[in-house]
């Protein structure tokens, strides 16, 4: 296969979901870990494509869901001040800190400007010499690289006033975690590709036979999905806990290795906080102490301050924490689509594209919250083969028109 729309047949579709169910004979409970597979699921009905009794719960693989209430605080606190410029991907203005977001402080005059990666503010600091830039570097290992790199240029060219104000976090530990809770209920993982693009999977096998969990790295069309939950189902009947690349396209098992000698050069583990989770030992990244002078948190004077903010958000009502542990979904909260929407979030997996509630928000009709785990009907199929050929023929178009 070549291209994207192939992924999306829904003919095709419809012989591996058959497939699916011809292998399953009892109840599972499989997590996809990343935020982008559960867009795709949610957006492409994929659940409802499924036996009843296989159930797809979503992991904390998002990234903006995930940033804790204090790195948010500082942010906020950074970018009030005068003769900062602040940078940040456009969809953490809207997470909410312990009082307000950075959309407030845009609106009450705070220089934040929305950049594409952190090298965009790296330029910026060239650019503006009597200014201090503040990138916000959040994210998994996905974005290590690129953030790593823009602390080691602003090394090599003498860029002073440059700093990361950095949230990185690692996908393996927190696997490892959930494994361990007495509360999990999960019996197999999709694991992020992309992730697994920069790092490899070679420290998913020993999670796999340490816990007995199979661990399939899955890629994110509906096609890429639906055969990651086959290669685990068939395990899980099999009595096996292995680790399989469905997206060999992409991913190796050794992974990017430059991509992983740069964040090794800049970064080191560290114990993080997760936002609604909790801490997770070794779960994320800092600056090494030679990049001390690119950390923000040190610049400012902010690198021991904690929030009080409360790390689970219980003071909102928001079960993010619950959701991301394959606890609970979306629309068991009483302030889903309520109280907390895109416009007025309470937690932040209402605010990205990758948030399980802003995805359910998005694409789930009322109806299909309340039967999201039914198989999916005749006319469901046929729902799905119409999204796919209209999204794909508007893509085609727009092309065409550039």
């Amino acid at each position: 296969m070549k291209y994207m729309h192939e992924y999306r047949q829904a003919d095709t579709i419809k012989q591996l979901a058959d497939k699916i169910a011809d292998v399953t004979s009892q109840p599972w409970t499989i997590m996809e870990v990343c935020g982008g597979q559960t867009n795709a699921i949610v957006k492409f009905g994929l659940q409802q494509f499924l036996p009843t009794h296989i159930e797809l719960v979503h992991g904390p693989g998002c990234p903006v869901c995930v940033t804790p209430v204090d790195i948010i605080d500082k942010a906020i606190d950074i970018a009030a001040r005068p003769n900062v410029i602040f940078c940040s991907f456009g969809d953490m203005l809207r997470v909410p800190g312990s009082a307000k977001d950075l959309q407030s402080v845009k609106a009450e005059g705070g220089d934040i400007r929305i950049v594409y990666s952190p090298m965009d503010a790296l330029k910026l600091a060239q650019s503006h010499p009597d200014k201090e830039v503040v990138f916000l570097a959040i994210g998994f290992e996905t974005t290590a690289p690129a953030n790593a790199m823009a602390a080691y240029q602003a090394r090599q060219k003498g860029i002073k006033n440059f700093s990361l104000l950095t949230s990185q976090f690692l996908v393996p530990p927190a696997i490892e975690a959930m494994c361990q809770s007495p509360q999990s209920r999960i019996q197999g993982f999709l694991a992020a590709g992309h992730v697994c693009a920069i790092m490899g999977y070679e420290s998913y096998p020993q999670l796999a036979e340490k816990y007995g969990v199979p661990i399939v790295v899955t890629g994110f069309e509906p096609l890429d999905i639906l055969q990651g939950i086959l290669l685990c189902v068939q395990q899980l009947e099999q009595g096996r806990s292995e680790v399989e690349n469905q997206y060999s396209r992409v991913v190796t098992q050794q992974g990017n290795l430059p991509a992983q000698q740069m964040i090794t050069e800049v970064f080191e583990c560290q114990s993080q906080s997760w936002r609604g989770i909790g801490h997770i030992q070794q779960s994320g990244l800092k600056l090494r102490e030679a990049f001390w002078p690119f950390d923000a948190g040190h610049k400012f004077g902010l690198r021991d301050r904690v929030s009080s903010a409360n790390k689970t958000d219980d003071t909102t009502g928001c079960i993010s924490g619950e959701i991301m542990q394959g606890l609970k979904k979306p629309c068991d909260c009483i302030h889903f689509a309520k109280k907390c929407r895109p416009e007025s979030p309470i937690g932040a997996p209402m605010v990205s594209s990758e948030g399980a509630c802003a995805a359910y928000y998005r694409y789930a009709t009322s109806s299909q919250s309340a039967t999201f785990n039914k198989r999916v009907t005749f006319k469901n199929r046929v729902t799905f083969k119409k999204r796919v050929t209209t999204e794909t023929s508007e893509k085609t178009a727009k092309r065409r028109d550039q």
